[in-house]
Order: structure tokens, then sequence, then C-alpha cells
């Protein structure tokens, strides 16, 4: 039985890791979507102060354009972390789908078992 305790505790762990590796993708990407963001505001206002928009024109901003180019990095990175996500997402099911599985009900030859060592406890108590 303490063997199954246990097989059972590590699945669980296992379970909660990968819901963590989750959740660290998930804040991961909503904190480069925010920066990007960010980023973008940054580069349409600098935009309007100089008054040139055309990226190609020799007299664009240096700062909107290492602006822009590190907000399409993040883009990048995000989509990086979604095809991240999507597969941590997949071993996190797997993993509960496991626990589940390893913390179903015993067998019916368990339980039987199980049933029976209970009903003789309880007769040598009365």
């Amino acid at each position: 039985m303490k063997s199954r305790e246990a097989a059972v505790r590590l699945k669980r762990f296992e379970a909660d890791e990968k819901a963590r590796k989750v959740a660290e993708l998930e804040h991961m990407i909503r904190e480069f979507e925010g920066m990007a963001s960010d980023l973008d505001r940054q580069v349409k206002a600098e935009e309007e102060r100089t008054g040139v928009k055309d990226p190609t024109h020799f007299a664009y901003s240096t700062f909107a354009r290492s602006a822009g180019q590190r907000r399409d990095n993040l883009h990048s990175s995000v989509v990086g972390l979604m095809a991240k996500l999507e597969a941590a997402q997949r071993e996190r099911d797997d993993a509960l789908e496991q626990l589940s599985l390893a913390d179903a009900p015993a067998t019916r030859e368990e339980l039987r078992t199980r049933r029976r060592a209970e009903r003789s406890a309880s007769a040598t108590l009365r």
C-alpha cells in the first residue's frame, strides 16, 4: 500500500510541476504582450513627434526604429512561447490523467481484501 501512495504522491508532484510551468508560460506571454504594446505606443508617439512615419525614410527616428525592432522581437518570442505553452498544456493534461488513473479506486480484489481486513479488525474490537 505504501508504494501505491508514493506513486500517487509522485504523480501529484509531476502534475503540479506541469501546472506551474503552464502558469509561468502564460504569465510570460502576458508580460511580453504588455511590453510590446508599450513599445508600440512609444513608436507611435515618436512618429507623431518627428512627423516621419515611414521607417524607410532617411529621417526616420533611430529611437522609433530600435523600439519597433524590440517590439517585433517580442512578438516573435510570444509566438515561440505559444508553441511551448501548447506543448506544456498537453503534458499537464497527460500528467493529470495519469494522476487520476493512479488515484482511482483500487481494483475489485484490493477492495475486497481491504473490506475483509476492516471486518476482521472491527470483529476483534468487539
